[in-house]
């Protein structure tokens, strides 16, 4: 997250969705990340993207961390739980 928190045009979209200077400073708060970034086991995650759907929004996009390997181990763990939505 540190990188995005970086590139202006992210920032500016940050602030402008109402978070501030301290939001967006050494790494990002808990306050933002938490509204960022879906974590935790396999259910949270299922949860937060439907959040994001029952808001309004039309497609998820899911970017996992970690090497290759691992991030495809994760999509593919959601996948089932994804696959109805």
């Amino acid at each position: 997250m540190d990188l995005y928190l970086k590139l202006p045009n992210y920032v500016n979209n940050l602030r402008h969705l109402g978070y501030t200077d301290e939001d967006v400073a050494s790494g990002g708060s808990d306050r933002l990340v938490d509204a960022v970034v879906a974590w935790g086991d396999e259910s949270a995650i299922v949860t937060r993207v439907h959040e994001h759907l029952d808001a309004g929004a039309d497609h998820v996009l899911l970017q996992p961390l970690g090497d290759l390997e691992g991030a495809l181990g994760q999509l593919e763990r959601l996948a089932p739980a994804l696959n109805d939505t």
